[in-house]
C-alpha cells in the first residue's frame, strides 16, 4: 500500500534505486578521473565512498526482484556503515591540514571498516524471520532478518555520525568560508548542494522509523543528484569576465 501511494506500485518503486545506481557510478567515475588528474587523496576517499553508495543502491535493485542473504549484508554494510564514513573521510583529508591527523584517521577508519565487514558477514540470520517480501523496501524488513549484536549497532552509530558530521559539516564550513570571503561563488553553491545532498539519505532514517520506508529510495536518488551537481559546480572553473566587457 505504501509503495503504491508513493510511487505507483512495486515496479516504479524499484526503478528509483536503478537510476540512483547509474548516477552514482557515473559520479564515481568523474571523481576518480579527477583523482587521476589532481592526485588529491580526498578524491580517492570520495571514490571509495561512492563505490559503497553504488553497492547499496544496486543491492536495493537486486533485492527488489529476489532475496539473497549475501546481498542483504552488502546492502547493510554500504548504506548503514561505509558510505557516509568514507565520503566524510574524504572531506577530512580536504580540510584538515595538520600533519598526520587525516592520515591517522584514515588508518583508524580502515581498521573499523575491516571489523565491520567481519562482524556483518559473520552475523546470523534470524530463524524466526518472516518471509522476505520483494514488494516492500528492504529498509522495512532487514531488522527482522539480520541479527545485529551490540558491536554491530555501536559501529553503525559511530561510523554514521562520524561520516555525516564530517561530510555535511565540512561542506557547510567550506561554503561559509567562500561566502565570508566573497570569493568563488560557484564553490560556495556547490558545497551547499553537497551538504544538502548528503543529508537526504540520513534524514530518510526518520521516515523509515515512521513506517515510510520507501522514502529512503527517493532520498538516495535526490541526494546523489544534489551531491553530483554540487561537485560539478564546485570543480568547474569560474568564467572570468574580461575587463572591457565588465565595463560595458
Amino acid at each position: 500500500m505504501e509503495a503504491t501511494i508513493l510511487f505507483g506500485g512495486k515496479t516504479k518503486m524499484h526503478i528509483i534505486p536503478f537510476f540512483s545506481t547509474i548516477i552514482t557510478f557515473i559520479f564515481m567515475i568523474a571523481v576518480f578521473r579527477r583523482y587521476q588528474k589532481k592526485h588529491g587523496i580526498h578524491l580517492l576517499h570520495w571514490t571509495i565512498g561512492l563505490i559503497w553508495y553504488g553497492i547499496g543502491t544496486l543491492s536495493e535493485v537486486i533485492l527488489g526482484f529476489t532475496y539473497n542473504g549475501l546481498i542483504l549484508k552488502f546492502w547493510y554494510l554500504a548504506g548503514a556503515m561505509m558510505t557516509a564514513a568514507w565520503l566524510g573521510q574524504g572531506t577530512i583529508h580536504l580540510l584538515v591540514r595538520k600533519r598526520g591527523v587525516a592520515k591517522g584517521l584514515s588508518i583508524f577508519l580502515g581498521v573499523l571498516s575491516l571489523l565491520a565487514i567481519f562482524l556483518v558477514f559473520s552475523a546470523p540470520f534470524s530463524a524466526n524471520a518472516p518471509a522476505f517480501q520483494t514488494s516492500q523496501a528492504i529498509s522495512s524488513q532487514y531488522k527482522d532478518i539480520l541479527t545485529r549484536n551490540g558491536f554491530i549497532v555501536a559501529l553503525t552509530i559511530i561510523l554514521n555520525i562520524y561520516g555525516t558530521l564530517a561530510l555535511v559539516g565540512g561542506a557547510a564550513y567550506s561554503a561559509y568560508i567562500f561566502w565570508r570571503k566573497r570569493v568563488l561563488f560557484n564553490r560556495m553553491v556547490g558545497n551547499v548542494m553537497i551538504a544538502i545532498g548528503a543529508l537526504m539519505p540520513a534524514m530518510a532514517g526518520s521516515f523509515v522509523n515512521l513506517g515510510m520506508a520507501d522514502v529512503l529510495y527517493l532520498s538516495e536518488l535526490v541526494g546523489v543528484i544534489l551531491m553530483y551537481t554540487g561537485f560539478v559546480k564546485a570543480t568547474t572553473p569560474a568564467v572570468k569576465v574580461p575587463a572591457e566587457a565588465a565595463a560595458d
